[in-house]
C-alpha cells in the first residue's frame, strides 16, 4: 500500500465523500493514474471554499482507492474530469496544526505547506496512520487505519 495527501477545498471533498469518488489537480488525469488500487488517500483543504479566503486547514477525508481505474464524468458545461472511486473511512475533520510536529511529510520544511502544492504527494504509511487516527477513521472491518 502507498498513500497520498490530496489537496481541495473543503466543498469540493464533501461532494466527493457524499459520490464516492475523488478528483484532484483541477480534474487531470495523469496524477489518478499514479495511484493504485488499495492505496490510502487523506484529503487537507485548505479552505472551505475554491478560491476563498475563509480557512479550513484540516483533513476532511479519507479512504482507500477502490478497484476501478480512472474515469471521465461529465460535470456539465464541458467540464468532463477524471475521477477515481474511493472507500470513504468516516471520522471526522482534523485540524493540521497539531499534526504538523507528527508528520514527516513536513519536517524540515521552512513552509510547512510547500509539499502540498502540486495538489497530490505521496507520503509514507506512518503519516497515513497517524491523520487516520486524529480523524478517528476506520476501514470496512472497523479497524483503525494502519499501515
Amino acid at each position: 500500500m502507498r498513500a497520498w495527501i490530496a489537496v481541495a477545498s473543503a466543498e469540493h471533498v464533501r461532494r466527493g465523500l457524499a459520490d464516492g469518488f475523488m478528483q484532484v489537480c483541477h480534474g487531470k488525469g495523469g496524477p489518478l493514474h499514479r495511484i493504485r488500487p488499495g492505496d490510502g488517500v487523506a484529503y487537507y483543504s485548505p479552505t472551505v471554499t475554491m478560491g476563498g479566503r475563509d480557512p479550513c486547514r484540516a483533513f476532511t477525508a479519507i479512504g482507500l482507492v477502490a478497484d476501478r481505474d480512472p474515469y471521465r464524468f461529465d460535470m456539465g458545461g464541458g467540464f468532463v474530469p477524471w475521477r477515481r472511486d474511493v472507500r470513504w473511512m468516516g471520522g471526522h475533520d482534523a485540524p493540521v496544526a497539531p499534526l504538523l510536529q507528527r508528520l514527516s511529510i513536513f519536517a524540515g520544511k521552512s513552509t510547512w505547506a510547500a509539499p502540498l502544492r502540486f495538489g497530490l504527494v505521496e507520503i509514507g504509511t506512518e503519516d497515513f496512520a497517524t491523520i487516520a487516527q486524529a480523524m478517528g477513521a476506520a476501514n470496512q472491518e472497523g479497524d483503525p487505519a494502519a499501515h
